[in-house]
């Protein structure tokens, strides 16, 4: 029988309880279904001592031994993939089916990552005899890590996937609001045999355990998922202390539609993404620009699909998008519409909040957004789109790098010369041509300007938990 787990952190290969809690609220009808331990000073003095010996151990594990256990980790969460997902909805709002595929994503990304540990290939750089230059990459030692809480289980798991197979420990401070799939991780680690102190889990108030863990020691790597403005203050510590990041920060990403598709076809495929995840994705499609010639028919098209989205509890199989996570989403979301409408934006659909118990917030599609308007600027993280027409791809292009954002961007064109002209002018770490998906495992993932710094996933990924360390060897003085 699927059940919420019992909240508790991970340390040291003990599950630990504390003195200290926050509630975990359902965002469906707002009540209590736990209550989150918040770590104290000394819970992170353990964590840090803890990880210390387990980089010890894990960091002389043969990559093949530390493959086998991460795999064996992901093949327990591939079992009890309906106990995860359960408590993923539960806690989150998504719909059943998309808490199951993010369980599905996150065993990818160990999966991936396992193996790309033994591929962790040093070289010799060829030299005159009796000399040789040997470049070694060596686990950097232990991570910070920090995760959001749009995806409780997938985002730790790309942390946890890269750290571990590189040879590292970490200690992970998963998202209060949404803790279960990082204690799903931790059990299956903990399961699969994972020595002790190599994955230690902790929650608490974020500034205080982030302004604790960095400045440590110990620390030699901060990785971070989330907002432009928190990843600045890290990097800005960091930076103070002569620690390397992982960034993958906010985004706003655009969608260009080219006159040579389908404009109601299109539509219907942004639409239906828009509503993944209730628009809170980092990666989300927000800013439309369609050639005007097609403009009509896919702004007619995308507000008709959005208005027929089933919303409503994830547990439903019927349902197509649950509610937003928290009050606060819908506040913000409520300002930005308020604002576009004042400056002359049209609400094709939704725009207003569904009942008063419960977050939920349609599909809100407005048309005609000038560039003023705070939505095209501010990151609206929610299911918000804005469509405005364009008249070349030039123009387009132009719009799209507007901002200082750069993680993902779409575009949907059958030209040969369109696709080439987005590939070499788009600003963003992630373009993806006639598909909405903007990262898998084997590939690379990370954003340019205030979108972040540094690469999770694909062949790229597990560069940044090591370092590169040159050996000169003269055979004789």
């Amino acid at each position: 029988m699927n059940c919420y787990p019992d909240l508790q952190m991970y340390i040291g290969g003990a599950w630990k309880c504390a003195s200290n809690g926050q509630p975990v609220l359902n965002p469906v009808d707002e009540s209590v279904i736990g209550m989150v331990p918040l770590a104290t000073r000394s819970d992170l003095d353990a964590a840090l001592s803890a990880s210390a010996d387990g980089f010890r151990i894990w960091s002389r594990t043969s990559p093949r031994r530390r493959g086998e256990i991460i795999l064996k980790a992901a093949a327990l969460m591939r079992e009890r993939i309906e106990e995860i997902a359960f408590s993923i909805t539960l806690e989150h709002g998504k719909p059943i089916a998309q808490a199951r595929l993010e369980v599905i994503r996150g065993c990818e990304f160990f999966e991936w990552d396992a193996a790309e540990g033994q591929r962790l290939y040093g070289r010799v750089i060829p030299s005159e005899p009796g000399i040789k230059y040997i470049v070694m990459h060596q686990p950097i030692g232990m991570v910070a890590a920090f995760s959001p809480w749009n995806f409780p289980m997938s985002q730790p798991s790309r942390k946890i996937a890269g750290a571990l197979a590189a040879g590292c420990s970490i200690i992970l401070k998963a998202a209060e609001e949404t803790p279960a799939g990082a204690i799903h991780i931790a059990r299956a680690f903990h399961d699969a045999g994972l020595p002790a102190g190599v994955l230690n889990l902790v929650f608490g108030i974020p500034s205080e355990v982030s302004d604790y863990l960095i400045p440590q020691e110990q620390t030699r790597l901060i990785a971070f998922t989330g907002s432009t403005a928190v990843g600045k203050q890290l990097t800005t510590l960091a930076a103070r202390h002569m620690k390397p990041v992982l960034m993958e920060l906010g985004g706003h990403a655009p969608v260009i539609v080219c006159d040579d598709v389908d404009p109601v076809a299109a539509a219907i495929a942004s639409a239906q993404r828009k509503s993944r995840n209730a628009g809170q994705v980092c990666t989300s499609p927000t800013r439309f620009f369609v050639h005007k010639s097609i403009y009509a028919a896919f702004a007619r098209t995308f507000a008709e699909k959005a208005r027929a989205v089933t919303i409503g509890n994830g547990l439903d199989p019927s349902t197509e998008m649950g509610p937003v996570a928290n009050s606060r989403r819908i506040e913000a979301l409520e300002t930005l519409v308020a604002d576009a409408r004042a400056k002359g934006g049209r609400v094709l659909a939704g725009g207003e909040r569904l009942g008063n118990r419960g977050y939920f917030f349609p599909v809100t599609v407005i048309a005609d957004v000038p560039d003023d308007a705070r939505a095209m600027r501010e990151e609206p993280f929610g299911p918000l789109a804005l469509i405005n027409p364009v008249s070349s791809l030039d123009e387009a292009i132009e719009k799209a790098n507007a901002l200082p954002f750069g993680l993902a961007a779409y575009a949907f064109t059958h030209a040969a010369s369109n696709a080439d002209r987005l590939a070499e002018g788009i600003e963003a770490g992630n373009l993806s041509i006639n598909t909405l998906e903007a990262s898998v495992a084997e590939t690379p993932f990370g954003g340019v300007k205030d979108s972040g710094y540094g690469r999770e996933g694909g062949a790229e990924g597990l560069s940044h938990y090591t370092v590169i360390k040159n050996v000169s060897h003269r055979m004789s003085i």
